[in-house]
């Protein structure tokens, strides 16, 4: 990917050009997954509401939670979790998915990510559904003003911090093969450091553990998602900066590994 505006907007315009290629690859991917399946999508929904129920029946009493407060934040951040995890760790895959095409034509290879992100951001859509479902049963609709005036610039976000991760893992993972274990073992780190199945507020008295919290962007991601559709109330805006900040560092990167790599990324396939 060339540098200066001009060569942005041609490189997104060359994407756009392509809709129907990517699009047909999220829909064939989509239809193979569930394929011959008698649940069919419901299987993507499993995950996070099997999990929430484990995570109900014992924590509740661990943390002395009350289930209709402690079941939608979990649905929430599992529902959060399987997109990071999703885009990441096939993210790390999405090149090698995708290296046919690339052999045969041309295209932006940012596609391919962009693939990944869509096929996992269907699932994610899904299960947010079902997340507001259960907070509406609990907690009735006094959320939907606020949740109508976030909701659109945190999925936007959320694309562009997808999209974005997913390039970076999948350059890095067709550079150095190894990165993809490394990875796994670093999204099982993150996963217990970012409040998916505790509360922040839990954490109090532990300096240190506040502030890892406080500087994890996928924690001040999740309040983006959380504020909105639990408490009904705008997320804070130390969550909204430090998400922007991740953000455009996401995209930073993404950009600097594509400009450097693009052209050569099929010598290492």
């Amino acid at each position: 990917m060339e540098q200066g505006g001009s060569s942005v907007t041609d490189y997104f315009s060359r994407i756009w050009r392509l809709r129907h290629f990517w699009m047909a690859l999220v829909r064939i991917d989509l239809q193979r997954r569930y394929r011959h399946s008698i649940i069919g999508i419901g299987w993507s929904l499993l995950n996070p509401i099997a999990m929430t129920v484990v995570f109900c029946a014992f924590f509740c009493t661990l943390f002395h939670q009350n289930v209709r407060e402690y079941a939608p934040h979990v649905l929430t951040g599992m529902t959060f979790w399987g997109l990071i995890t999703n885009v990441v760790m096939q993210g790390c895959q999405c090149f090698f998915q995708g290296e046919c095409y690339i052999r045969q034509q041309p295209a932006p290879l940012a596609i391919y990510p962009l693939r990944t992100l869509l096929g996992a951001g269907f699932h994610f859509l899904l299960g947010l559904c079902v997340a507001m479902a259960l907070t509406w049963c609990v907690n009735g609709f006094g959320n939907l003003p606020v949740l109508l005036l976030s909701i659109v610039p945190t999925l936007m976000l959320f694309f562009v911090v997808g999209w974005s991760l997913a390039i970076c893992m999948g350059v890095s993972n067709v550079l150095f093969q190894d990165s993809q274990h490394l990875i796994e073992v670093i999204m099982q780190i993150l996963f217990y450091i970012t409040p998916i199945i505790y509360k922040p507020n839990q954490l109090q008295g532990s300096r240190v553990a506040e502030w890892i919290i406080r500087l994890n962007p996928f924690a001040a991601m999740l309040d983006l998602i959380r504020s909105p559709v639990l408490d009904g109330r705008l997320p804070s805006l130390w969550s909204v900066g430090v998400a922007s900040l991740s953000a455009l560092v996401a995209v930073s990167v993404a950009a600097f590994v594509l400009a450097r790599f693009e052209k050569r990324m099929i010598f290492y396939l």
